[in-house]
């Protein structure tokens, strides 16, 4: 446990004090009532059940403002809740190889529809954002509560050449860290299209310092990647996920398509698309994420239903203080009762 204003515990050395104090007026009472009482009477009159009920309320008392003290200092333990603050990036291919119709009607369609029925799934606090890709990529939804916000999002795709997953990647961690400094436009631009304008060319972010974490550490956050895994532009993939990695966020791959895949054509151009499950196993392997195959549109929809049960528990730091005062409360509740019970008086 940890506290976030630690200097407030020195108020517990009111309480030792305090109880010298108790013990003080305890024995100045003891040598008047002796003067005016016979010792005998003192001693019958006082037996071990008395004298545990006499100390009774004042020790609670005691605890109560201890504990009062403790809750002042705002204390925080790591414990494993409903998120509050969980953010959800849905980074999905629209690629021309997405018109592939070995999933019927097609990838893109099945793809939007799971991702729906998916953010119809989850808790009304979780935040999604949509992070679209295809020769680069673009954040169609920043992370927000509103459904039908992200809804709009999904089905405002429209396929476009390329296929940069490295891109969709890079600018999904930039989306969930926004203030870490992360250089979009110089990480996913190639060097033969650095004259392509960058996503925002108004603010360059700034360098920050960066300490590598555990991969998988950072429960906050998640990456959900849709796609049928054949990169031909952009950054290398492996290399974005060394980026998710080296900041704890697990990146969950899931393969649309067939491995054996069709011919398509698109804007002029005929080429056969496959799923590349290998280049998706190993991104979810350096991640700490985990592999989906989805084959049909119905293994699709249960891909989402099994990452939805994933994602919403985490174990958090989160300040307790409302514990403790509640327990400070019904411990000063119970001093009083008791002493009014056995004494008709308070304390």
């Amino acid at each position: 446990m940890t506290f976030r204003w630690p200097d407030m515990l020195w108020l517990l050395t009111a309480v030792p004090a305090l109880v010298a104090v108790y013990i003080f007026l305890l024995r100045r009472k003891k040598k008047a009532a002796l003067r005016y009482a016979s010792l005998s009477m003192v001693k019958e009159a006082m037996t071990a059940g008395q004298r545990f009920r006499r100390h009774l309320p004042p020790l609670l008392f005691l605890l109560a403002l201890a504990t009062m003290i403790v809750a002042v200092a705002r204390p925080a333990a790591v414990v494993t809740l409903p998120t509050q603050r969980q953010t959800i990036i849905l980074a999905m291919d629209v690629s021309g190889s997405m018109r592939a119709k070995d999933v019927e009607p097609n990838r893109l369609v099945a793809a939007q529809e799971a991702a729906k029925a998916f953010v119809a799934d989850l808790p009304r606090d979780v935040r999604v954002g949509v992070v679209a890709f295809a020769g680069t990529a673009a954040v169609v939804q920043p992370p927000t509560q509103n459904r039908e916000d992200i809804l709009a999002a999904i089905d405002r795709f429209q396929t476009q050449r390329g296929t940069a997953i490295g891109s969709g990647i890079i600018v999904s961690l930039a989306t969930i860290f926004p203030d870490a400094g992360i250089d979009v436009s110089e990480s996913i631009y190639e060097r033969n299209a650095r004259r392509a304008l960058p996503l925002d060319p108004g603010r360059k972010p700034e360098k920050k310092e960066f300490t590598p974490v555990p991969p998988g550490s950072y429960a906050s956050a998640a990456i959900i990647l849709l796609t049928d895994g054949q990169r031909n532009t952009g950054p290398d993939s492996l290399e974005a996920a060394k980026m998710a990695a080296d900041r704890g966020v697990r990146v969950f791959t899931v393969g649309v398509g067939t491995t054996s895949g069709e011919v398509i054509g698109f804007e002029g151009w005929s080429f056969r698309t496959r799923l590349d499950e290998e280049a998706l196993k190993a991104i979810a392997d350096l991640t700490r994420g985990e592999y989906f195959y989805a084959g049909t549109a119905m293994d699709l929809k249960k891909v989402y239903q099994g990452l939805n049960a994933r994602l919403v528990f985490e174990k958090k730091q989160t300040e307790i203080t409302a514990l403790f005062s509640a327990v400070a409360a019904a411990l000063s509740l119970l001093s009083v009762l008791l002493s009014l019970l056995w004494f008709n008086r308070i304390l």
